[in-house]
């Protein structure tokens, strides 16, 4: 069960958004659409979670910030598309879990691995709130800006049709 709670306008430096704010009963989720996209086929989207560290804090130890953005930039070049951000920080695992894993990143794990050693999952999110809000929107397939092959997987095993997968990698060039 999703249930959509509000809708507004949103300007942002990377064009004009409708924010659709859903709640399942228990997290908030946003919706970030530009144009309009009911019936539309092969629609850009990206799947975002919380990340205190860098939308907060502007933290330069994650990239999650820059996804977001180069997300936001080709959504803006094609005049429309979605950014789903669910409330998952810390890998689903909350903020508790990232300050913790701190000192085993530092050893060289990776974060998943640092999770892990930290006593928690390594990757926590569930991305099936995604599916349920495209489904609701009536997205009839998308494009996912992603570099998760989970997100993919999630939703493709909820009904959602992904057509394309885009990278979201940053261009140092």
């Amino acid at each position: 069960m999703i249930i959509k709670l509000a809708e507004t306008h949103l300007k942002t430096k990377f064009g004009d958004y409708r924010e659709i704010l859903f709640y399942d009963g228990q997290k908030e989720s946003h919706a970030l659409v530009m144009g309009e996209l009911e019936g539309e086929e092969d629609v850009l989207c990206r799947v975002h979670s919380s990340c205190i560290f860098a939308h907060h804090f502007n933290s330069i130890e994650c990239d999650c910030r820059e996804q977001m953005e180069i997300s936001q930039q080709l959504i803006q070049k094609e005049g429309k598309g979605i950014i789903i951000w669910l409330d998952q920080e810390g890998k689903g695992n909350g903020h508790f879990a990232l300050l913790k894993s701190i000192e085993h990143k530092k050893t060289g794990l990776s974060q998943a691995e640092a999770y892990e050693a930290a006593g928690f999952k390594k990757d926590a999110r569930d991305f099936a709130q995604a599916a349920k809000i495209l489904k609701q929107i009536d997205v009839k397939s998308i494009r996912m800006l992603t570099n998760n092959p989970k997100k993919v997987e999630t939703l493709t095993q909820h009904g959602i049709s992904v057509t394309g997968i885009l990278p979201t990698v940053l261009d140092h060039s």
